[in-house]
């Protein structure tokens, strides 16, 4: 087995409770898309509602075209939810504040000061609310709703700690609950900011899965104080040039007690107009990665924002529709299957 397949443990994790690689490969491919959908939530202390309209407004286009393509090509996917956006209205979201709220030392990454400025439901304001939407993607077939927690929340973020997150995850997952009936088992973490103590909060609130960050060190989770530009940029030319390898992934098993991590490959980035002459190197990057990995019979994990589809859903659908094609392929050449994230995590769990 080559080295260093195998997605790194979070920081903090003490050596008994770090995956261990089991020996071998899956019986065939695995191929796992997962969905960060927050809607503005994900960028609010980055981009204004005005700056960023024509991306959000086009999420909601994009959304039942995103569906429309998983179920043509059989795809099971997991769309990781913000808290906030499963609420028909302001009234019910702000009876569901918790208590404990994170202390962030940059204030303005909480969104609790401003839930006061926000329309009054999804009809006035399609930018935060989307109960809707996700009625929509529950109507579909192998789609697993996940939270991405209540409040889009940083696990890494200074002044945060272990009581507010609970209380933040404790509060998902009884809306969701309470909300649709989803009883919910997999979390992505928010900017995939994730520490040894939020995976026990979540093995104790029942949560079987998350999504880890690719082996290099390029993704390792960082808070925002903590990021670089420079390592931003090698982010970026990893996108077009194999600087960190095809991240594509034998099983682990996880010890501790602590939910299964399902480690993401690739973030498929959105298309660049400015960089359009290099989006052949972008697609052939993740088809020849998607391949070896059906080859090798590794998992291959695939994942993005609706909205970074949002401005040119045309160019964007079109990368994804060659993904999808060449998944198809696979499966056909290869036996390469498609999984949400909770039945990947099952599914390795049952086999190790």
């Amino acid at each position: 087995m080559p080295k260093n397949e195998y997605n790194a443990p979070p920081r903090h994790m003490a050596a008994h409770e770090q995956p261990k690689t089991s020996r071998g490969a899956y019986e065939r491919g695995r191929f796992v898309i997962s969905l960060d959908f927050e809607l503005h939530w994900g960028v609010r202390d980055k981009l204004s509602v005005s700056a960023y309209r024509d991306n959000l407004l086009g999420e909601r286009e994009v959304v039942p075209e995103l569906l429309r393509l998983f179920a043509e090509y059989g795809i099971h996917a997991t769309w990781a939810t913000v808290g906030f956006m499963f609420f028909r209205s302001r009234a019910e979201l702000l009876r569901s504040v918790p208590q404990n709220l994170p202390n962030y030392t940059h204030r303005e990454l909480s969104p609790y000061d401003s839930l006061t400025t926000i329309g009054e439901s999804e009809r006035d304001d399609p930018f935060h609310f989307a109960p809707s939407l996700i009625h929509q993607i529950m109507a579909v077939a192998d789609q697993e709703i996940a939270t991405h927690t209540f409040s889009h929340y940083y696990c890494l973020e200074r002044g945060q700690d272990e009581e507010s997150f609970r209380a933040d995850l404790t509060t998902a997952l009884e809306v969701a609950r309470d909300q649709n009936g989803i009883d919910i088992r997999t979390i992505v973490f928010p900017r995939n900011q994730v520490d040894l103590d939020c995976l026990r909060v979540c093995s104790d609130l029942g949560i079987k899965a998350y999504r880890g960050n690719p082996t290099s060190w390029l993704y390792t989770a960082r808070s925002g104080d903590d990021e670089s530009t420079a390592r931003r940029g090698l982010r970026l030319l990893d996108t077009y040039l194999p600087i960190s390898g095809t991240n594509a992934h034998y099983p682990t098993d996880q010890a501790g007690g602590l939910p299964h991590n399902v480690p993401a490959s690739r973030y498929l980035r959105p298309y660049s107009h400015v960089l359009r002459a290099l989006e052949p190197l972008r697609l052939r990057r993740i088809l020849d990665n998607m391949t070896l990995a059906a080859e090798r019979k590794q998992l291959y994990h695939l994942w993005w924002h609706p909205h970074d589809f949002g401005a040119r859903p045309e160019q964007n659908l079109a990368v994804l529709t060659r993904i999808l094609e060449r998944f198809a392929a696979l499966r056909e050449s290869n036996g390469m299957e498609s999984l949400n994230m909770l039945e990947a995590a099952e599914s390795t769990a049952d086999s190790s």
